[in-house]
């Protein structure tokens, strides 16, 4: 099991049940009766946990009629990593079973279907599901096998959520986890139209998705830069180059609330870290606690800005800058070790694996980044065809 989401929602070990990583293969009424048993004799269960183990469509049917139970109490429920060695049928069948239960639970703020292998068998389940859980605050889909054409769909269900919460008057959506879901550029035009719709989102996880310069750009520019509450952005290991850089550097004065910026192993490249880290310099009393900038070809010019930069970066509590291109006893390192020493808050990562500044590793072509740059139209035709679906 990959993701771990914790959120205070001061529920109490009396208000939970958990069967977390047991390891318990639930294919019949047999195997779940016990656990049946002990749940019917809990009252007003507000998180229950049944990650680690893998369930029947039969199964899901029983737990499921215990869950609906809680309806009205049910705060977090956790369906992480439910399905290992489950058949492409039994999921979508197990999923039957449990979504319209869980859109009857009320009070639900967050739901977890991580490390489920969803992909392309249960879309129209998910997607329906998705524009209707009006209730869910927190939603984390890690590691699904979503791919670009589910990742698009999910975006469709985002953008329907959105009107739905915004109709009936529901708490809104603030956090979206989709990390390790191969979502590529081809899912990027309806996230961003979701994000977009989206406006309250306030933490974004999207690592390690195969995202290129182009559809980094158009998230980020069409999506992500409308969320002004946003204090938590993930983008580690995708791809930004220079037209990536451009788009994020342009977008940190709308995050006046960011706490956390990730994006370690982005291929920023040299020119683009600079751009970023520029953008930083223009912020006023950022909140920035939290900056990751490994692997991505930061070098000493950039270094230097970023020196004179963290002195006002007055809440910044950890720098990551390791794997980049500058000496480990540079005197630009010295400053900013310094800085910290001085305020008695800040800490850099460990320094072990840095390249050379003087790398014979050739510079990509301008004309690939050149390419790269051209954002396709905006998006509105997309979303007005959206609207007017959703009618």
């Amino acid at each position: 099991m990959t993701t771990i989401h914790k959120i205070d929602l001061g529920i109490t070990p009396e208000e939970s049940f958990s069967l977390a990583n047991k390891g318990i293969k639930f294919d019949s009424l047999k195997d779940i009766q016990p656990y049946l048993e002990e749940l019917s004799l809990k009252k007003d269960l507000k998180l229950i946990d049944i990650s680690g183990n893998t369930i029947s469509p039969e199964c899901s049917k029983y737990l499921a009629a215990e869950i609906k139970k809680f309806s009205s109490t049910l705060l977090h429920l956790n369906l992480q990593d439910i399905y290992t060695s489950r058949d492409k049928n039994e999921i979508p069948a197990s999923l039957k079973e449990f979504f319209p239960v869980i859109l009857e639970c009320s009070s639900l703020k967050v739901l977890n279907l991580s490390d489920n292998a969803l992909g392309q068998d249960t879309i129209d389940i998910l997607e329906e599901f998705l524009s209707s859980a009006k209730s869910v605050e927190h939603l984390i889909l890690t590691n699904n096998g979503l791919g670009p054409f589910s990742g698009a769909r999910v975006g469709k269900a985002l953008y329907r959520l959105a009107k739905l919460k915004e109709k009936d008057n529901a708490p809104t959506l603030k956090t979206f986890w989709c990390g390790r879901n191969r979502l590529e550029n081809g899912s990027v035009d309806y996230l961003a139209i979701g994000f977009k719709a989206n406006s309250d989102l306030q933490e974004i996880r999207l690592y390690q998705n195969g995202i290129r310069p182009q559809g980094i750009a158009k998230l980020i520019n069409q999506g992500l830069a409308h969320l002004n509450n946003l204090k938590v952005l993930d983008l580690q290991d995708n791809t930004f180059t220079v037209p990536g850089s451009l788009a994020l550097a342009s977008a940190l004065p709308k995050w006046p609330e960011l706490t956390e910026l990730n994006v370690n192993d982005c291929l920023l490249k040299s020119a683009g870290c600079l751009k970023v880290i520029q953008g930083l310099a223009d912020l006023k009393d950022s909140k920035l606690e939290t900056l990751k900038l490994q692997y991505n070809e930061l070098e000493s010019d950039s270094l230097e800005v970023l020196a004179r930069v963290v002195p006002s970066l007055n809440a910044l509590k950890l720098l990551e800058l390791n794997g980049n291109r500058f000496e480990e006893d540079s005197e630009l390192i010295e400053k900013i070790t310094e800085t910290f020493e001085n305020r008695g808050l800040g800490e850099l990562d460990e320094l072990d694996d840095l390249e050379e500044p003087d790398s014979d590793e050739e510079e990509d072509e301008d004309s690939d980044e050149e390419e790269e740059v051209q954002e396709d139209a905006d998006l509105s035709k997309l979303e007005a065809e959206l609207a007017s679906s959703h009618i």
